[in-house]
């Protein structure tokens, strides 16, 4: 039978992606569900050309267009978060990725897998936000979490080598990002368009300014010790600009084993949902002898602080990696819209864990009323 899937963000980067995978193997993989936010024009598109039993408009003054363009073609419309968190946990799912942008996407993540769904987890802040919660309750309800990164998705298939062997540490690379070769004073009068221009990979524009700063690495690093069970002293960043070594896995004897391949999301987003198969891929294929060399150098954390920040809110625990995220999300918006410079993203996001109201062991509630009073708090900063 055909693996069904529901896609949450499917009009984003890593849900058109996904769809464009799907495309390749409509024998093995069929959508039953997709999840967007505005993009209602997209979002029926997509519906129709995937012939998907249902959708949902998260934005609900978005409804009525969208039923409009749908309802007579045989799709189910829905609308809000609540319609999601139900619809993930529906019998006609089998996998669910995760692939909405922000602490939006922590609600149906944790819904799909509390329903024992397959969930493919591209929404790291889900994991930076509450990963304590969420890997409980994956043991809970014996629900597989399969990384969606192509960091994560390099270290978990490295594992599969491992034969049960302990790892020593986790080597979690970094393109460096557009600033990589740029002195402190330059970064600092980065415009929107400079953060935007990615030498490697192309995202959405959160995720891009978040690779400008290095707080998608310092969030990657603690999304690593939830996925792999790692202290934080045992995750190694280190800056490879080729971005062709997805990220490797040292063992007690000193052997790295590394996964690599082209800069191309399909890849990991393919072998979540077909895990444990490895299925044919219309993708780019390495040349060693083009690429020539493969270089490594050590981050710069006096450049790029966001790095220092992630690895000091995963040392204090608790709470504070879900300030962290909530600060980031409202700083990063503020840049691309012009309110603030490039490093008001940092400074915001430093005052923000400073003034935390700390708490060891947040329950998930906890949890929604940090992120909302982070957020607050971060707004009043901009």
């Amino acid at each position: 039978m055909r693996r069904r899937i529901a896609i949450l963000g499917s009009t984003g980067s890593i849900g058109r992606q996904t769809l464009d995978v799907i495309r390749q193997h409509p024998d093995v993989f069929e959508v039953t569900l997709l999840v967007a936010n505005n993009s209602v024009a997209l979002l029926c598109e997509q519906a129709l050309s995937f012939d998907a039993a249902s959708v949902v408009i998260c934005n609900e003054r978005l409804y009525d267009e969208t039923a409009s363009a749908l309802q007579d073609k045989g799709i189910k419309v829905f609308a809000g978060m609540d319609s999601v968190c139900e619809l993930v946990a529906a019998d006609n799912v089998d996998i669910v990725v995760a692939a909405m942008v922000g602490f939006s996407g922590l609600r149906p993540t944790l819904a799909a897998i509390e329903a024992g769904k397959i969930t493919a987890v591209a929404n790291k802040e889900t994991l930076v936000a509450a990963g304590a919660i969420v890997t409980a309750e994956a043991k809970r309800f014996n629900a597989p979490v399969l990384p969606v990164d192509s960091e994560h998705s390099a270290i978990f298939q490295c594992l599969l080598s491992a034969q049960g062997n302990r790892l020593s540490k986790i080597h979690l690379t970094a393109s460096g990002g557009p600033f990589r070769n740029w002195d402190r004073d330059r970064i600092a009068s980065a415009t929107r368009e400079d953060a935007l221009r990615h030498p490697n990979w192309n995202m959405g524009a959160k995720i891009t300014v978040d690779s400008a700063t290095m707080m998608n690495k310092g969030f990657e690093v603690i999304e690593a010790r939830w996925l792999f069970g790692v202290d934080a002293e045992r995750i190694n960043v280190v800056v490879h600009p080729e971005s062709l070594v997805h990220s490797m896995v040292e063992f007690e004897d000193g052997a790295i084993i590394a996964q690599l391949g082209c800069p191309d999301m399909r890849q990991p987003i393919q072998f979540a949902m077909s895990f444990p198969e490895r299925l044919p891929l219309d993708s780019g294929r390495l040349d060693f002898a083009a690429v020539g060399r493969l270089t490594f150098e050590a981050p710069d954390t006096a450049r790029f602080p966001a790095l220092g920040l992630a690895y000091d809110a995963l040392a204090r625990g608790g709470n504070a990696p879900c300030a962290l995220n909530a600060a980031n999300e409202v700083a990063v918006a503020a840049f691309l819209a012009g309110k603030i410079g490039f490093y008001g993203i940092t400074d915001i996001c430093s005052r923000c864990l400073d003034g935390l109201d700390f708490i060891s062991e947040p329950t998930l509630d906890d949890i929604f009323a940090t992120n909302d009073e982070t957020a607050r708090k971060a707004e009043e900063m901009i």
